[in-house]
Formats: C-alpha cells, structure tokens, sequence
C-alpha cells in the first residue's frame, strides 16, 4: 500500500504544480489580449492554443457582457477550486491508505 499511497501523493503534487503553471499562462494571456499581440508570434500562438480549448466551453455558457470576456475570471476560480479541493482529497486519500 506504500507505493499506491506515493503515487496518489506524486499525482497530487504534479496536479498541483500544473494547475499553478495553467493559472499564469491563463493570466498572460488575457494581459496580452489588452493589447493588440502579433497572431503570427509563437508565444501567443502557443497562449492562444493552450488556454482556448478550456476558455472556449466557458465562452459559450457566459457571451462577453458588455464586449468583456470573463472567461479567463471564471477560469481561474476553477483552476483555484481544484486546487483547494481535488489536491488536499488526494493527498488525504494518499494519507490515509498508509
């Protein structure tokens, strides 16, 4: 049970570390969308590419309200949900199969 608890533990972690590293690419790209970036430089190709498949679904259930996407808001609660959720149940659930 030893390994099963570390690799629900390592899990945890690395869920945790990629949602933190989601977070700032999410909050890059909405500080780049205040200005007018270059589409064709690959920085905000690879931010537009990353964050679109998650602020897309989003886009659809909240429109833009009043020509502001909040998108990347409502996203980031998730992210911060997950974070203060998900990863503290998996790191119990790790503890206490010990």
């Amino acid at each position: 049970m030893f390994v099963v608890s570390q690799f629900i533990n390592a899990l945890a972690t690395v869920i945790d570390i990629v949602l933190r590293l989601y977070t700032w690419i999410i909050i890059i790209r909405a500080i780049i969308s205040w200005v007018n970036p270059d589409p064709y430089n690959p920085i905000v190709q690879f931010l537009y590419r990353s964050t679109e498949p998650v602020l897309r679904p989003i886009r659809r259930i909240i429109p833009p309200i009043g020509g502001i996407d909040i998108s990347p808001v409502i996203a980031l609660i998730i992210i911060y949900f997950l974070q203060l959720w998900l990863v503290p149940v998996l790191h119990h659930i790790a503890w206490s199969i010990r």
